[in-house]
């Protein structure tokens, strides 16, 4: 989202002028993205241009960060294998593998074997 001022033109995605803050690698669906230290995994993704987190279970539309504070779900993505994690919720570190989430996660089924 982009101001129409091009004077005042800012992005509500980008970093504040602290330049000298630490950046970290990460990974998004294989493509590797620098990004700064201590920010959430859905702030870091919005920042590198991706719109599209997941997908729905019926009817496959795109969905993307709505709440930032882990209210609505819409910011679901697999971090490190484990797929369902809220990205707004979790902060990044460094070599953070993310993947795009398509359709719903499949659950094991309790074995019963405890």
């Amino acid at each position: 989202m982009r101001t129409n001022d091009s004077e005042t033109a800012i992005s509500l995605f980008m970093p504040e002028g602290n330049h000298s803050a630490r950046t970290v690698r990460i990974h998004f669906d294989g493509k590797p993205l620098a990004v700064p230290e201590g920010i959430s995994v859905a702030s870091a993704l919005l920042m590198s241009d991706v719109r599209a987190f997941r997908s729905t279970p019926v009817s496959g539309a795109a969905r993307a960060p709505y709440c930032m504070m882990g209210v609505c779900f819409e910011c679901l993505v697999e971090i490190d294998g484990l797929p369902g994690r809220q990205s707004c919720l979790v902060p990044v570190r460094d070599g953070m593998v993310i993947r795009r989430q398509e359709g719903a996660t499949e659950l094991d089924a309790p074995s019963g074997k405890d």
